[in-house]
């Protein structure tokens, strides 16, 4: 089965337990049609860059998946009609990761940052 990553953007009004029976309720829809979920991250609540729907947050979760094509699209299907799901968005991989994503990294790009040396001129 092909491999997805899937992240949507939940309302910021509900609290972190309704934003996680969601997401379990996203993953039931999965493995009731014998698809996998790899890992699931909870990002947190955070701001837009722009306002959507008259919102300025969001609660952002991720989810990683191996599933068919007709699980994807039915757990598609009832992202759409949830009320709560500000925005969604799903793209193919061609292999899961190990590690935490980008957002839940907190060792970033400056931890291997070399270091500047600056040489004084002789005059």
């Amino acid at each position: 089965m092909p491999y997805y990553e899937t992240v949507f953007i939940a309302r910021q009004d509900l609290t972190e337990a309704q934003v996680k029976t969601m997401t379990e309720g996203f993953v039931k829809i999965i493995t009731e049609q014998e698809g996998k979920v790899h890992k699931t991250e909870f990002w947190g609540l955070k701001s837009f860059a722009y306002r959507i729907n008259k919102a300025r947050k969001g609660h952002y979760v991720l989810l990683e998946l191996d599933a068919t094509a007709s699980a994807l699209h039915e757990m598609e299907r009832q992202m759409r009609l949830h009320e709560d799901v500000v925005r969604h968005l799903t793209i193919r991989e061609e292999a899961l990761s190990d590690k935490p994503s980008i957002m839940m990294d907190k060792g970033g790009r400056d931890d291997v940052r070399p270091t500047r040396t600056y040489k004084k001129e002789v005059a």
